[in-house]
């Protein structure tokens, strides 16, 4: 293994701490995404590692076995950044003494530290993590916020940052969470041509909820729930009454409203508002279009009905929200 690196010098090394149980895609996103970025031009590069206990090969949630790179109680090398994987295990690798204390002692020495999903368990048991605030996988969240009540958990955003503590929520958002990592390493430029490279259809800004209207469906067994969301989602520029949309999928008004109250915790209209208030997001953060035509496009209509659902949903207007979205990037 060579012994020439370290952040401040040649390349920028990067340990991966995963432990049995690790879920295979939090190592994954991340390794394959700062590997894209060195292969693109990144200076310096990076240079993954995976560190386990022991050095001993890992079970993923899969049953598939990764081979371990280094020993997490023996790595001495500099790092640049120390991001934690999480997985089904993260509650035993939380209880673990020795790799508390390893991942305690090189987060010590490292610029950044960083978790993925539940992998905010053992970050937390390090004591890293108080009185910050943090994000995890939206159904960890309230457990991590029990065992650990000096920690500020926020279920909603994909990823947080900290000071130089990185938080993200439940396995794919290790990609946002890595392209936003490479964006403040190397600028948006770079992160853009890797997000395009891993042909992600968006690099999501870290304040997006964890559960959209676009990510979190309804139970699939009520198909008539299911083709309403659908039927909304396509057709948000066009007029979506509650009797519009009973009529195409076949139920009555009275019924479609119980279903959607069951099955999405909205009323049709307030669904509606919402999955047109998402689209608006993206629309604003990612475009240069005026408001107006924003509004029209995702079916509010005018600007200040676009202000208000801003208001509402984000709490600020749209011109400010597209603001902090680029000075984020």
């Amino acid at each position: 293994m060579s012994r020439r690196l370290g952040w401040s010098s040649m390349e920028r090394v990067v340990a991966v701490v995963a432990y049995d149980g690790a879920e295979l895609l939090d190592v994954s996103c991340v390794t394959s995404t700062l590997h894209l970025a060195t292969q693109l031009g990144g200076l310096p590069p990076y240079r993954t590692v995976l560190l386990t206990p022991g050095g001993a090969a890992i079970t993923c949630d899969s049953g598939l076995v990764l081979g371990g790179q280094g020993s997490l109680q023996r790595w001495t090398e500099p790092l640049d950044t120390v991001l934690v994987a999480g997985g089904l295990g993260h509650e035993r690798a939380a209880a673990d003494p020795l790799v508390v204390g390893h991942v305690r002692r090189l987060s010590a020495v490292s610029r950044r530290v960083a978790s993925v999903c539940t992998g905010a368990t053992v970050l937390a048991a390090t004591g890293l993590l108080d009185g910050r605030r943090v994000t995890t996988h939206w159904r960890y969240a309230d457990r991590l916020a029990e065992q650990y009540p000096q920690v500020h958990v926020d279920p909603v955003p994909i990823y947080l940052r900290d000071g130089n503590v990185w938080t993200s929520a439940g396995v794919t958002s290790a990609l946002d969470l890595t392209l936003a990592l490479v964006e403040e390493d190397h600028g948006p430029a770079l992160a853009h041509r890797v997000a395009r490279g891993l042909v992600t259809y968006l690099q999501r800004p870290g304040d997006q909820a964890q559960m959209s209207m676009f990510t979190a469906g309804p139970d699939p067994r009520r198909d008539a729930v299911r083709a309403a969301t659908a039927l909304v989602t396509a057709h948000l520029d066009q007029p979506l009454s509650t009797h519009l949309i009973a009529s195409e999928v076949g139920i009555s008004p009275r019924q479609l409203t119980r279903l959607f109250v069951e099955h999405t915790g909205r009323t049709p209209a307030r669904y509606v508002r919402r999955a047109r208030t998402e689209a608006a997001a993206h629309l604003i953060a990612r475009t240069d279009l005026p408001v107006a035509t924003v509004a029209r496009r995702c079916g509010l209509g005018t600007a200040e009905t676009l202000r208000q659902a801003f208001l509402a949903e984000f709490g600020v207007p749209p011109a400010r929200y597209r603001r902090q979205v680029r000075q984020a990037s």
